[in-house]
């Protein structure tokens, strides 16, 4: 069973405590703090309204159905829930069950100006599936129902899923053939093809299988004009590529029900390994260097001073002590910063990968962490998103914001980032724990991947408040350094405002005019993804 106020599943074997240890670190970083009190499931429920909607064959009007498809998975989402304060719920909620089913409560919608929001995982973090207030009656669409392994063909190494279908599933359907997707990002558990297609989804792999963006091959979508196929082709110069127009589309132009993607062969052999580097100049140049000679790992991922201290914190202090003793004989102390590294396909490939990767390793300085750590890293790869339960039962709030710069900006930018979260907190007496990775590298840039850690104020709207300072205050200091609002986490309704200084006037224009044609009654979840837009 999911949680209903906060991330994941009951008996996920990510589920994690916060330490004492933690804690009390966090109490002397930022200050002692007070948990707020939670709401309860039935709390939540009395607060919903009665339904707008006319009666369906496959639309629940149930209260708990609209309460647990109410919200996202965003910091805001997660405190109305615990505090019992959502304003807002869909009238109701469907399970199609296939492609006919979602172009018959497409037209229903049409019939009765009804909004449609489009529900995969649930995993947004910026809103994406919030119903707006508003006169028009919402519905919302989950997909769950579509989960199946459609057809494999083998030769093009193509699978056609469901839409609805999870990122364990869909790994257990291909496993079973030998296949792989390799897309695992950090939602996996409970993110679905379909919203990775519909949010420009990135993996933690990406490095060796690439983004969503390589993977989608094609697939259907229903939209409120009619059925849009999109064909598998290899390549194509026949005009724009209508795959390109519905990723990151984020449901506006209608609903994505089948997905085709390329999948690999299982690899033969795959390993983490982690190393310290004495600076962060020193582990970015080697980032660098990693990405721009096309070494065939699976993942580069750098931490710089303050997530490295704090990511070793939650280890043994006992295997901390003697490896901070080992890097310092190899002058790896004050201001070290940890690199994550994956190897990942035939044994050739990764005996080749890793050797060259330790010669550019050492040449900047490195040194090895041994490999317990990397191990430690991919059994917990997808367990970061249940910290923020425990923390907020121990009175602190955490949140991440992303983006993108080519690489003569990382540095700066990675800076401006965390002083402009600081300086906001500064501003009302408070302290924040701010620390970044770089989680995706490219040839021309890198991913910049930010933590924040602040205090609950007294109530949940107060917290709501202050997170809203930190929040705005970090996305101006990624517009000003030139960054994408979003590398991987998407629009939605939390980013909206800041689309126009990476897209344009005319982009948002053209982004606009291909809303209105898939949906001229701008019906299909009004309020996600353009700016300056009333749901």
């Amino acid at each position: 069973m999911r949680y209903w106020s906060s991330w994941g599943i009951e008996d996920s074997e990510y589920t994690t405590d916060l330490k004492d240890a933690a804690r009390q670190v966090l109490g002397v970083l930022i200050g002692e703090a007070t948990p707020l009190p939670l709401a309860s499931l039935a709390d939540v429920i009395a607060r919903v309204p009665e339904s707008r909607l006319p009666e369906h064959p496959l639309v629940n009007l149930g209260g708990e159905e609209r309460v647990r498809h109410a919200r996202g998975q965003s910091l805001p989402d997660v405190l109305q829930m615990r505090g019992g304060d959502v304003d807002t719920f869909p009238d109701g909620v469907a399970f199609p069950e296939s492609s006919e089913h979602v172009r018959t409560l497409l037209e229903y919608a049409r019939e009765h100006d009804i909004a449609v929001i489009p529900y995969g995982g649930g995993t947004s973090v910026v809103g994406h599936i919030n119903p707006a207030s508003g006169e028009r009656a919402v519905l919302t669409v989950d997909m769950s129902r579509m989960d199946q392994l459609i057809e494999l063909d083998r030769d093009s190494q193509i699978a056609t899923f469901g839409a609805g279908t999870p990122g364990p599933l869909l790994e257990e359907y291909l496993q079973r053939e030998g296949y792989t997707l390799g897309h695992f990002p950090q939602s996996w558990e409970l993110s679905t093809v379909g919203g990775w297609v519909a949010s420009r989804s990135s993996g933690q792999q990406s490095l060796r299988y690439g983004r969503i963006e390589q993977l989608f091959a094609g697939g259907k979508m229903e939209t409120m004009e009619g059925t849009l196929e999109i064909p598998t082709i290899p390549a194509s110069s026949a005009g724009p590529d209508i795959r390109e127009m519905i990723m990151g589309s984020e449901g506006r132009m209608g609903i994505i029900t089948e997905v085709k993607v390329r999948v690999t062969p299982l690899p033969e052999q795959e390993s983490f390994h982690v190393v310290f580097y004495p600076s962060w100049d020193a582990g970015m140049a080697a980032a660098r260097e990693l990405a721009q000679q096309k070494i065939q790992l699976s993942m580069v991922r750098l931490s710089n001073e303050l997530e490295t201290v704090t990511m070793l914190l939650s280890g043994d202090g006992d295997e901390i002590a003697e490896l901070d003793k080992r890097l310092a004989e190899q002058g790896i102390s004050e201001g070290k910063v940890m690199m994550t590294y994956g190897a990942t396909g035939t044994s050739q490939q990764c005996s080749s990968a890793l050797e060259i990767t330790r010669g550019i390793v050492s040449r900047h300085g490195g040194a090895d962490g041994g490999a317990q750590l990397g191990a430690n890293w991919a059994h917990g790869r997808f367990s970061a998103p249940y910290m923020r339960e425990p923390l907020l039962a121990a009175g602190f709030a955490v949140d991440t914001m992303e983006t993108a710069v080519d690489w003569g900006k990382v540095k700066g930018s990675m800076n401006c980032v965390e002083d402009a979260i600081r300086e906001a907190a500064a501003r009302e007496d408070e302290k924040v724990h701010v620390y970044t990775h770089l989680s995706h590298v490219y040839s021309q840039g890198s991913s910049i991947y930010t933590t924040y850690v602040f205090r609950c104020a007294g109530d949940y709207r107060e917290t709501l408040a202050r997170w809203e300072r930190l929040k705005s205050a970090g996305a101006r200091a990624i517009v000003s350094c030139g960054g994408t609002i979003s590398h991987q986490h998407g629009v939605g309704a939390d980013h909206r405002a800041y689309l126009p200084a990476e897209k344009g006037a005319l982009g948002i224009a053209a982004i606009r005019s291909l809303c209105d044609l898939f949906d001229p009654d701008s019906l299909m979840n009004p309020g996600k993804l353009l700016p300056d837009e009333n749901p």
